[in-house]
């Protein structure tokens, strides 16, 4: 079978649950993963053979596909921050939305005053015990807490975009991190003297671990979704993401952001800083949680679809 017929056929077994030019760019995806194909190969050249064995696997593909089992799952893998990541149902598939989360996260410690929070300038030279962290004028070093880890996309990310930074990263589920804790950025680790984060099991509802010391910044993606919007959602995240990184009562939908603001209160650093990614609905009530325990300069960030995605507060 040429591979023009792969696509059409990919296509149609896609067609019922996904617009023509979205089930497209999955089938594409999906070949490049398999075959080393191009989206262009199929015209380039025209009668590119798939093999019978080839076939095996990509219709094997397609029917998982068609089941509406995210690409992501299917291929064990998805791209953040311009990284490949491994996933599994383990884990939520990493959003682009959160991408923002990391670039706020670094455009705060590239602008933050010396004086407030005495963070060095991002072009970072003549490190010192770079794993231990980035020194800075003190003698500390840079220290970042992401809370409900997840595939690790966030903890992995600001590790990598600031060498020689101390990430420490908690999950309470052991497939989650085991995910995170799977992923090889060895060679970029190798070329930057970034440092790898560590993964560390805990229940972020449970007594913040202030064992583990204070930290500069601490990040989290909660689960943040309320019970009533499963009807809303679409059936390949409902009956594939984990509910447990997805959903929170629909009587108690804080609950993860009254936690954080716990442990932000007793592990960040006085002039440290913050930053959670919240249920659009929710954005003012999220507000009020930090306020309420004294947190400075609390505001909620709109994402590119202009949608309140984030609430940052300050120590």
């Amino acid at each position: 079978m040429t591979l023009k017929d792969v696509i059409q056929e990919g296509t149609l077994a896609l067609s019922s649950l996904y617009p023509e030019r979205e089930a497209r760019e999955m089938v594409y995806l999906a070949l490049e993963k398999i075959l080393g194909t191009t989206r262009h190969t199929h015209i380039l050249e025209p009668y590119y053979k798939v093999s019978d064995e080839d076939l095996v696997t990509v219709r094997d593909v397609f029917k998982q596909m068609a089941s509406a089992k995210p690409l992501q799952y299917v291929l064990n893998e998805a791209w953040f921050y311009g990284r490949k990541f491994n996933v599994s149902p383990d884990v939520l598939i990493p959003r682009p939305e959160t991408e923002l989360l990391c670039r706020t996260v670094l455009d705060c410690l590239s602008a933050m005053d010396m004086q407030d929070m005495q963070l060095p300038a991002r072009k970072y030279t003549n490190l010192q015990d770079p794993c231990g962290g980035i020194p800075i004028p003190d003698g500390r070093t840079i220290r970042i807490l992401d809370l409900c880890t997840g595939s690790g996309c966030i903890a992995w990310t600001l590790a990598l975009e600031l060498p020689g930074s101390a990430v420490v990263a908690v999950d309470i589920s052991d497939g989650a991190l085991k995910v995170a804790d799977s992923q090889d950025f060895s060679e970029e680790i190798s070329s930057t003297d970034a440092c790898r984060p560590q993964f560390l099991k805990a229940d972020v509802l449970a007594e913040p671990l202030t064992s583990l010391g204070q930290f500069d910044v601490i990040v989290s993606n909660p689960p943040y979704v309320m019970e009533w919007e499963k009807e809303f959602m679409r059936g390949n995240v409902l009956d594939y993401e984990p509910h447990l990184a997805l959903f929170v009562p629909d009587d108690d939908p804080l609950l993860f952001y009254r936690a954080v603001a716990r442990w932000a209160l007793l592990m960040l650093r006085p002039g440290g800083y913050g930053i959670v990614e919240i249920n659009e609905a929710l954005a003012f009530d999220t507000e009020e949680v930090f306020l309420d325990l004294g947190f400075k300069n609390v505001r909620t960030i709109k994402d590119l679809h202009d949608r309140d995605r984030f609430v940052e507060f300050f120590k």
